[in-house]
């Protein structure tokens, strides 16, 4: 079983005068924050203030790139050609980390969002373009990938210091993969139930499916979805059930300064 294990959420995901999701109660539980770079949500007067908050809190700090689809939060599919999406996922990163700078703060990673994440678990060539403009960027970033998906493989393939993510609100079908939102469990309800199955999936080191099956896994980070309606009472729930079985919460390792 895992003695230490990252806890992270998606923020910054609100737009202008909307707010989306509890930041700040998140802060104080989480370990890590993925922050949205204005592509399918966020802007630079969030993404400031996010990395500030995050910063004074000791809370890693991640971009999470996305789709420029701020009408469907990045959750619509897309098709880019592989050189369109790394200049996307490129521009992001140059974003976050200039906002970030401004804040006092910088970026220790990156972890891509919603539907062109989706693509980039199957889909071999997405996951390289992506890791591609990560290393182009700045190679010492880490990045954070769906475990035991072509994401986690074509990062480490290229040399990125890459952590494995399982996701404690969503269903997994049976290749291992993120069910599809609109399929029957694939997102998850009750924060209790949520906690549980993320801190066995973290003790088993496997992440459980749909219908039990375990399919073993390095799991590096656990993510709770910062706009899940019980995401701030999973987090406490799950870091206290963590901590009670031995297991610390701390950010995944990041290259030095």
């Amino acid at each position: 079983m895992r003695r230490a294990v990252d806890l992270n959420c998606d923020c910054g995901e609100g737009f202008g005068p909307y707010a989306l999701g509890d930041d700040a109660a998140m802060l104080d539980v989480v370990s890590s924050a993925s922050v949205a770079c204005g592509f399918h949500a966020g802007d630079p007067q969030i993404m400031a203030e996010t990395f500030a908050a995050a910063a004074r809190k000791g809370v890693a700090l991640g971009a999470h790139p996305g789709y420029p689809d701020l009408w469907g939060f990045g959750r619509r599919p897309q098709r880019f050609t592989l050189s369109e999406i790394e200049r996307l996922c490129a521009y992001q990163i140059g974003a976050a980390q200039g906002v970030a700078a401004l804040a006092g703060t910088r970026v220790l990673y990156v972890k891509p969002h919603g539907a062109l994440s989706n693509l980039a678990m199957a889909e071999t060539d997405v996951a390289r373009a992506l890791a591609r403009a990560v290393r182009a960027v700045d190679a010492r970033l880490g990045f954070l990938a769906v475990a035991a998906s072509a994401l986690e493989r074509e990062a480490r393939a290229l040399g990125l210091p890459t952590a494995a993510e399982i996701y404690a609100d969503r269903g997994y079908g049976e290749d291992g993969l993120l069910a599809p939102r609109g399929a029957p469990g694939a997102v998850l309800c009750g924060a209790r139930r949520i906690a549980e199955r993320a801190a066995t999936m973290v003790e088993e080191g496997a992440i459980v499916t749909l219908s039990g099956r375990r399919i073993p896994t390095a799991i590096d980070s656990v993510c709770v979805h910062g706009d899940h309606p019980e995401a701030v009472e999973a987090a406490r729930l799950l870091r206290r059930r963590l901590e009670a079985a031995g297991v610390s919460v701390r950010p995944f390792a990041v290259p030095a300064a």
